[in-house]
């Protein structure tokens, strides 16, 4: 503190107060340094205490790159320099451990540091061998400063890092540390990515919204990493454009294809991450666990108002299902014994039927020659469909009660009645196809070619020809047609359309007139193909058979049966075909034979008609 002198003897201390002035704000432009840094802070919205802190992060890192480190790259004077795009650029600057964290400082440090040691001229001076031009290691030197220097190059360089692990852990790796052996391997590509601060993976702690953003972040990464440092071509070596252009667009598809493979091996990570993370498992197991108990909630709700409406609904039926119940009680009791006795009337019909075959079997069915006993087996068992159970008791007890020459006389009249009865109703059959064809004729006479007449073997013939020739036929009515004009003996010339308009004409007729045509055309087609065959060793009951009124057409289902019936007892099997009938519900003995005969017969005509249309077609050629 500095005091004032003290005034003589005799003299006064005279004090003078100065008087100063208020403060005033005033406007202060930087110039020079101070203004290049006032830019820099506003362009980075940034106080000066900031700036302040940057500067000294500058110095902090200049005091490092003087006191950085240079690893001995021990392999560096054996290098080749014709092969300096295999060698790692870090190691030969001596940056091995630091990498790509190295800064620009530290890299143009390191650089210096090397020419200073390894220049040709200084090792020169101290008699060391020096090779001339690019021969010597110096070159590769060089060559990995400049892969450094440049942002570019370093960027493809550090993009395909020699001591990077590209490895991706598998399932069973992470069984029972998921996160010791996961967490390494993302720190490790979060290098790659193009956004900054990358989610880390977190531990079994981590809430839901931190592990769906970590993997949302995973699942969509931008990566920044290309492979152009391993073109295997330099398109500054090609001698003109088109091969420079060639060079470029297989560097491209080359790089791409590199690209989508990083990409796959990054997806591969996330997945066995994905899959292996316990708190995925954990989340699941909740979510579960609340959609259980939501659901829950809603069926006991619904089981409870369900339960109300269903009292209320049996209450109501209650009543109706006992009144119904004794109804239906009736109505069963009405059906069992009608059953009974349908099934006492059966068993006692097939009894007699077998009966009257075992008596003419006993006398050798009247006749020692084995045609006429063929043709009596025929007419027995044309007896057995046609007779009814009162009939065939009284021929029973006739023919057992009689001689066998009583016995043939009176089997001889049965027959002849019943082939009477058959003959008349055959004549009705006629009649009413008569009628109908008069009826055909006349609904389709009136167009073009339709007005031809039709006779009854034309129209027998027509059925036949659509039996043979099912629809998915290809040209199927040409075909028709062309079989028609082969086998008819009315000489009368078909064409596709006058068979399609007489086809459609009959699928209008009554059924019972489709029976007696069908019908008709059988026994037309029995008595022209019909030969007596030979015996042999197996029974001829089961070969032969009379003719059929039952027209009930067979199913799907039934002719399934039949044939594996057909399979399951081949020709030599004991009472073949009444094991065949019992294996087809509904069907008789008679019934599974004469589909047998019409399957056949129908599979020989359609090959022969096949035949005849394809001939007539190469003779036509």
């Amino acid at each position: 503190m500095l005091l004032l002198p003290s005034a003589a003897d005799g003299q006064g201390t005279a004090v003078t107060h100065a008087l100063i002035s208020a403060s005033t704000l005033c406007q202060v432009e930087p110039v020079g340094r101070w203004f290049e840094a006032f830019v820099k802070r506003r362009n980075r919205n940034a106080s000066a205490s900031f700036q302040e802190l940057e500067d000294k992060k500058e110095l902090s890192e200049e005091s490092e790159d003087e006191e950085l480190q240079l690893e001995e790259f021990p392999m560096l004077k054996t290098l080749d320099p014709k092969d300096w795009k295999n060698q790692d650029h870090y190691a030969v600057l001596g940056l091995g451990h630091v990498r790509y964290k190295a800064t620009q400082r530290q890299i143009k440090a390191a650089h210096k540091a090397m020419v200073l040691k390894h220049h040709p001229d200084k090792r020169k001076a101290a008699g060391e061998p020096i090779k001339e031009g690019d021969n010597d290691y110096f070159t590769c030197i060089t060559k990995a400063y400049e892969m450094l220097s440049d942002p570019v190059k370093r960027r493809a360089f550090n993009s395909v890092d020699p001591t990077f692990d590209n490895s991706v852990p598998s399932k069973s790796e992470a069984k029972d540390n998921f996160f010791e052996v996961f967490s390494p391997v993302f720190e490790r590509n979060s290098r790659w990515s193009n956004k900054k601060n990358v989610p880390k993976l977190g531990d079994m702690n981590s809430s839901f919204e931190d592990v769906d953003a970590f993997y949302s972040f995973w699942y969509n990464f931008d990566s920044w990493r290309e492979f152009s440092y391993l073109d295997e071509e330099e398109k500054e070596k090609a001698e003109c454009r088109d091969e420079r252009r060639w060079i470029e667009k297989q560097n491209r598809a080359t790089r791409a294809q590199r690209k989508k493979e990083e990409m796959n091996r990054i997806r591969t990570l996330v997945d066995n991450a994905y899959s292996c993370d316990p708190r995925i498992k954990k989340f699941k197991e909740e979510e579960k666990a609340k959609k259980e108990a939501e659901k829950k909630a809603k069926a006991e709700a619904k089981r409870k108002e369900q339960e109300a409406k269903e009292k209320q609904r049996q209450a109501e039926l209650e009543a109706a299902r006992l009144a119904k119940e004794k109804e239906e009680e009736e109505v069963r009791q009405q059906a069992l014994l009608a059953k009974k006795e349908k099934d006492i009337q059966k068993k006692a019909i097939k009894k007699e039927r077998q009966k009257l075959r075992n008596t003419c079997k006993t006398w050798n069915h009247f006749s020692d020659n084995e045609a006429e006993r063929v043709k009596m087996m025929e007419e027995v068992e044309k007896l057995c469909d046609r007779l009814e159970l009162a009939s065939l008791q009284c021929l029973n007890e006739t023919l057992t009660s009689s001689t066998k020459e009583v016995g043939k006389a009176t089997l001889e009249k049965q027959i002849e009645e019943v082939n009477e009865q058959i003959r008349k109703e055959k004549e009705e059959a006629e009649a009413r196809m008569r009628q109908a064809s008069k009826n055909a004729e006349k609904s389709t006479g009136r167009s073009g070619n339709g007005s031809k007449n039709w006779s009854e073997d034309d129209l027998q013939l027509l059925i036949k020809a659509v039996n043979l020739f099912p629809a998915g036929t290809n040209s199927r009515w040409e075909v028709i047609a062309n079989y028609m004009n082969i086998h008819s003996s009315s000489g009368v010339k078909r064409t596709a359309k006058d068979v399609i308009s007489k086809a459609k004409s009959l699928q209008k007729l009554d059924p019972h007139q489709k029976d007696d045509i069908n019908k008709k055309a059988f026994d037309k087609f029995k008595k022209e193909h019909g030969v007596v065959p030979q015996a042999d060793n197996a029974t001829p009951s089961e070969r032969f058979e009379g003719p059929c009124t039952d027209f009930t057409p067979w199913t799907t289902e039934e002719q399934k049966l039949l044939e594996q019936a057909l399979k399951t007892y081949p020709v030599n099997t004991p009472e073949r075909w009444e094991k065949i009938a019992e294996a087809v519900p509904g069907r008789t003995k008679k019934d599974c034979m004469k589909r047998y005969k019409e399957l056949v017969e129908m599979v020989k005509a359609k090959k022969a008609a096949q035949e005849q249309v394809l001939n007539a077609s190469r003779a036509k050629k």
